[in-house]
């Protein structure tokens, strides 16, 4: 028997884990118990940045982690973090799952790793304590609270609000403090912060999305015969359908409990989305430099087949 670690930064229950654990269940299965997967939830083999040097050095066998983490590796995932890439799931889903996520996930092989396909965290959306923000313009002058990095301070200057890079675990007092006005973050991230105690106003933004990429180390793959890599990419296809479902199920379950918590939720009308993607054209044409003409012109063609 052949045992392989799976290793996450989130916690058991989030969407992400239930979609591994399902991997596990499906692995042994498949492999009548040859194969057997044990799953490391909550960053207990260490960061994102110690997985991938695991995996590299073969001392891991596989990880699932933000797919814009591998930006550090092959510039071209920092396409995964452009703002108002994908309208909605199915896009994100067609992507991925075609021609272009399978291209991207080639390109990781000569960096040691193998990818099986993608898990999601989902679309992050805008909080704010001042005002309900229902137009583009609503958002001028907030001070929203970003990942500290280059294309979110970018994106949120194009919006005419204030980019503050924080931190994540000094959100929540700076948004109790109103050093900030706002941020924005997955529904299930906002409702495990409790940010609708220091929230109110909440718009359904979809303004980036994450996918997860599921990884396999080289020096491992390389290791198994063709019947045990069937089964790993078997469970892997099984295991994505169970995760996405999970994690949109909890997307509908967390605005309840937002709601229930006091936030005032609005969306965005087709025409003030419209004016969203013009705002983060220039911000998309100044990174795309970094990422590289090739793959954005290979994404904004799938966007366009898929919209047409």
């Amino acid at each position: 028997m052949r045992t392989i670690k799976f290793a996450n930064q989130n916690a058991k229950g989030h969407p992400i884990v239930m979609g591994m654990e399902k991997f596990a269940e499906l692995v042994e299965q498949k492999s009548g118990g040859k194969l057997k997967v044990n799953v490391f939830p909550g960053g207990a083999l260490g960061s994102d940045q110690a997985n991938v040097s695991a995996l590299q050095g073969g001392t891991l066998e596989m990880a699932s982690m933000n797919s814009g983490i591998f930006a550090s590796l092959v510039k071209d995932f920092a396409i995964y973090d452009f703002p108002f890439l994908f309208g909605n799931a199915r896009e994100a889903d067609a992507v991925v799952d075609g021609a272009f996520g399978k291209a991207m996930h080639a390109k990781l092989e000569d960096k040691g790793l193998v990818g099986l396909g993608y898990y999601e965290l989902g679309f992050r959306h805008i909080t704010n304590s001042k005002r309900a923000v229902t137009k583009v313009d609503d958002l001028q002058g907030l001070r929203l609270r970003v990942i500290p990095n280059p294309i979110n301070v970018d994106w949120v200057t194009a919006l005419g609000a204030n980019p503050t890079p924080l931190p994540f675990p000094e959100l929540y007092a700076a948004l109790e403090q109103k050093a900030v006005d706002g941020q924005e973050n997955p529904v299930a991230t906002i409702k495990g912060a409790k940010l609708f105690e220091v929230q109110k106003y909440m718009t359904l933004t979809n303004h980036q999305y994450n996918p997860q990429s599921i990884v396999v180390s080289k020096k491992f793959w390389d290791s198994l015969g063709a019947p045990e890599k069937k089964v790993l990419e078997d469970a892997a296809r099984e295991s994505i359908g169970y995760q996405r479902t999970q994690s949109r199920a909890a997307l509908q379950s967390g605005l309840e409990d937002l709601k229930k918590g006091g936030m005032q939720v609005s969306e965005l009308s087709p025409a003030e989305v419209a004016k969203l993607r013009e705002k983060m054209k220039p911000v998309i044409a100044k990174h795309s430099g970094t990422v590289g003409d090739a793959t954005v012109k290979a994404m904004m063609s799938e966007l366009d087949k898929l919209r047409k």
